[in-house]
């Protein structure tokens, strides 16, 4: 199975849709905790939802499962979201699930709204899971290239200082330890009150 990524971020409607066209994406897995934004009412769920129908684009709202703010202060650690402890509830495996399912019909991407997928929980919680279940995750980035998962996790590496050879630290603790410093940097908080994540 193949899935896209993409964040919003603050591009016209229009333009957003191009990116989506320009993959051959066919349905669009909302990924935000709260289906709006202030910033750019574009992406309020309605207003989003009738942009993608007229571009003949499906759209599907996956917030409650898989979104970034954990429903219960149970899924957080020091104070933000706790990913991969929120990857084994079982709404989130079930919405891993409805990914699955859709990824039979449509050409799908999962969206949320940060631009770089190293600032969200589509590609350090859900895209992770997905990878590790040996599928195929490749963002899309705003200028319409595609960053496959295992380059932004190389990059993940680069930025956590660990893409050195270890002897003693073998590369998959290096890659759990830069996804949880990542996470701690730019997951929700407790105290945050963030437009989408």
């Amino acid at each position: 199975m193949t899935i896209f990524t993409i964040g919003h971020s603050n591009h016209e409607a229009p333009q957003f849709i191009a990116l989506l066209r320009q993959h051959g994406v066919t349905a669009v897995a909302d990924v935000r905790s709260a289906p709006h934004s202030a910033r750019c009412p574009q992406y309020c769920r309605s207003a989003l939802t009738d942009a993608l129908r007229a571009a003949g684009i499906a759209y599907v709202f996956l917030g409650t499962a898989l979104g970034g703010r954990p429903p219960a202060s149970l899924l957080t650690r020091e104070g933000y979201a706790d990913y991969p402890r929120m990857a084994q509830q079982p709404a989130f495996l079930s919405g891993l699930a409805r990914l699955k399912e859709g990824t039979s019909r449509y050409h799908l991407a999962i969206m949320c709204s940060e631009a770089d997928p190293l600032d969200c929980h589509r590609a350090l919680l859900i895209g992770r899971q997905i990878a590790a279940n040996g599928n195929t995750v490749e963002h899309i980035l705003n200028d319409g290239s595609i960053e496959p998962h295992s380059e932004l996790e190389s990059r993940l590496l680069e930025w956590a200082r660990l893409a050195h050879e270890d002897l003693f630290t073998p590369l998959g603790e290096r890659i759990a330890q830069a996804y949880e410093q990542r996470a701690a940097r730019v997951a929700w908080r407790e105290e945050a009150v963030e437009d989408g994540e």
